[in-house]
């Protein structure tokens, strides 16, 4: 093993940031741009010998293979979180302007909201499969968060508490309870999991989530992450009153100066909700 990919996989050992997926799509990102560093030619790399130089040719070699800009700023998060580690963070732009990255297009005024009922999961032959669904739906939780939910540590009486090891990003969070549908949800997954999660103890995450893979693929389930779609659209009008502009509700700028606050209000709290730290991502849920 060459001693860049070496040191770069010894460094996320030592440095466990984040949930088990974003953990491993780290380490895998990081395999791949040591690979390409190689492939530029930079052949004699250690952890710490990161320079502006080695980010510009990466940079410029992703956008010459027309990756989006997403995925690029994607990239350039990995290298930050290396950067960091190993104390070279002003080795990388703070900025994305400064590479010419554009901004992403969040906003979209067509819903992706999805829900499953009751017929819908009786197709899905797994149990905890099915109870991982019904949270998705009245939690709005990602699907990691689903799959490794413990009934007995997030259930506070009024609200849901998410370990940080579950989500996104290492970021904990609540959720309040609002709804009879959501109280017998989580007292179902109670009675399943017992003290445990969602994840049967004959298994691991990474089985259970093939097991979740296939078992919604064979009852015609697609797109699962919609449920947040709905969840936060749904939340939407319960905080203003009226429906999100992606579910056919007025658009922002069709709004008068105080339902505009509302609607500001509206947006941080479901962000907060879904485990996002800005009031611009609703968009993606919500649509503007």
């Amino acid at each position: 093993m060459r001693e860049l990919n070496y040191q770069l996989k010894q460094l996320c050992r030592r440095n466990r940031d984040g949930s088990y997926r974003t953990q491993a799509d780290r380490e895998r990102q990081l395999t791949l741009i040591a690979n390409q560093l190689h492939a530029l030619g930079y052949r004699r790399m250690n952890a710490r010998s990161l320079k502006p130089k080695h980010v510009e040719a990466l940079v410029q070699q992703w956008q010459q293979r027309g990756l989006s800009a997403g995925a690029i700023k994607n990239r350039l998060t990995v290298i930050r979180w290396w950067a960091q580690k190993v104390d070279r963070r002003n080795v990388v732009a703070r900025s994305n302007d400064h590479y010419g990255i554009p901004d992403r297009q969040f906003v979209s005024n067509d819903s992706k909201a999805r829900t499953v009922n009751a017929v819908d999961l009786e197709q899905v032959r797994d149990q905890h499969v099915r109870m991982s669904l019904e949270l998705q739906q009245v939690f709005g939780l990602r699907r990691e968060e689903a799959i490794k939910f413990q009934p007995s540590f997030a259930d506070q009486g009024d609200y849901v508490r998410l370990k940080a090891s579950w989500t996104k990003g290492g970021k904990a969070r609540v959720i309040p309870l609002r709804n009879d549908a959501q109280r017998r949800a989580l007292d179902r997954a109670r009675l399943l999991a017992g003290n445990g999660s969602l994840i049967p103890s004959a298994r691991n995450y990474r089985q259970q989530l093939r097991i979740y893979e296939r078992h919604t693929a064979n009852a015609g389930l697609s797109k699962m992450h919609g449920l947040r779609h709905a969840y936060a659209q749904q939340r939407y009008q319960e905080l203003t009153g009226c429906p999100a502009p992606a579910a056919g509700g007025p658009v922002t700028k069709a709004l008068t100066p105080e339902q505009r606050r509302m609607d500001h209000q509206a947006r941080l709290i479901i962000s907060r909700e879904l485990g996002h730290e800005r009031e611009q991502v609703s968009a993606i849920y919500l649509g503007r």
